[in-house]
């Protein structure tokens, strides 16, 4: 992986972490029985890898020359 993906992948963990963390405080869950929404940190996790993945799909991998 060059410096640039590791970057951008970087920026999608950390922009997913914030979503998921605000879609727990914003929306939540009101029963507690949700596996994901019912506490910080299991939404943040989630978001986060959410986030990592998404954004990893914008790399572009580097052609290899012969």
């Amino acid at each position: 992986m060059t410096r640039k993906a590791i970057i951008i992948t970087i920026i999608g963990i950390v922009f997913g972490a914030i979503s998921g963390y605000l879609y727990y405080h914003f929306v939540g869950c009101t029963s507690g029985s949700c596996a994901i929404t019912s506490k910080p940190v299991n939404s943040t996790l989630y978001g986060g890898l959410m986030g990592g993945l998404l954004f990893n799909l914008f790399v572009k991998e580097e052609k290899k020359q012969k």
